[in-house]
């Protein structure tokens, strides 16, 4: 591995690690503390909610292992970040494992996650999730 790009790993991980100490001591649903964080646009252009909003709750949520309140804020990232972990790892392993890259990108697999943000964008605005 070159200089490089132990320096971009490091940075990368260093910026990781910042933010997470960062979610896990700051709650973004704190009203005091809510201004210094980004915005949903299209809640403020629309008043409805898009398939990410909640999603700076839901995560500190999990970083305090509060797992039915990171379900409550935004289910879809529950659902999404192993899914998440398994495209890193299949890029990540694309010439070991070729298939498992290839049918994560296959226009079926990206349609069906379209269809379901979609469908999470929809049903969360009618229920109210």
């Amino acid at each position: 591995m070159s200089t490089k790009r132990i320096v971009l790993v490091t940075l990368a991980a260093l910026i990781v690690l910042i933010g997470v100490v960062v979610y896990f001591n700051f709650d973004p649903s704190n009203p005091t503390l809510s201004k210094f964080f980004p915005k949903c646009p299209f809640y403020s252009l629309l008043g409805l909610k898009c398939p990410g909003c909640g999603t700076q709750r839901a995560i500190h949520a999990m970083l305090n292992g509060d797992l039915a309140g990171a379900a409550h804020y935004n289910a879809l990232l529950l659902v999404a970040l192993p899914l998440i972990g398994l495209y890193l790892l299949a890029d990540v392993l694309k010439k070991r494992w070729p298939g498992l890259n290839n049918a994560l990108n296959h226009p079926v697999s990206i349609g069906i996650l379209l269809v379901t943000v979609v469908a999470w964008l929809v049903l969360r605005n009618i229920f109210g999730w």
